[in-house]
């Protein structure tokens, strides 16, 4: 009988053993309705090593005000990922998105471009990032564009 993760199709076992061959650690992101997980895991014999986690529900800490579940809160996800990465002294990742379908300029990708404006090297197409102006969340009503540059601010002098 397969493995429980590949009857359920959770887990592409091969793409996951592709990844773990590349050697660098994986920036693993995981979308809800409401919210995005981002964690930098290295692989480890005995199970994979989180080195470091972001979640858009950590925004708060920051002074986020507006949903957590946009493209803009995406953004700022990966960004918190990525500073906390970089003090532990990782400079290149891998990204995996799991199952997960990868729509150009989506959530999805507004938290790896979050991990690159962080300053962390990320092999990724640039035809795939969303635009700034739906990163800075000009596309809400409810997201005001300056909070975005005032809770990444917060952010690096917090950490």
């Amino acid at each position: 009988m397969p493995l429980k993760r590949r009857r359920l199709k959770k887990t592409d076992y091969r793409k996951r053993l592709g990844l773990i061959k590349g050697g660098l650690p994986r920036a693993v992101i995981r979308k809800s309705l409401m919210n995005m997980n981002v964690d930098i895991a290295e692989y480890a014999v005995n199970g994979d090593k989180i080195v470091a986690h972001g979640s858009t529900i950590e925004l708060k800490k920051f002074g986020w005000k507006s949903p957590t579940g946009n493209t803009p809160a995406s953004y700022l996800a990966g960004y918190l990922v990525g500073l906390r990465a970089k003090k532990k002294g990782i400079k290149k990742v891998i990204v995996d998105m799991g199952r997960q379908k990868v729509v150009r300029g989506g959530k999805l990708m507004a938290s790896v471009q979050g991990l690159v404006d962080s300053g962390l090297k990320v092999p990724v197409d640039k035809k795939f990032l969303p635009k700034k102006e739906r990163l800075h969340g000009k596309h809400l009503k409810t997201v005001a564009e300056n909070s975005i540059d005032e809770v990444k601010k917060t952010m690096e002098e917090s950490l």
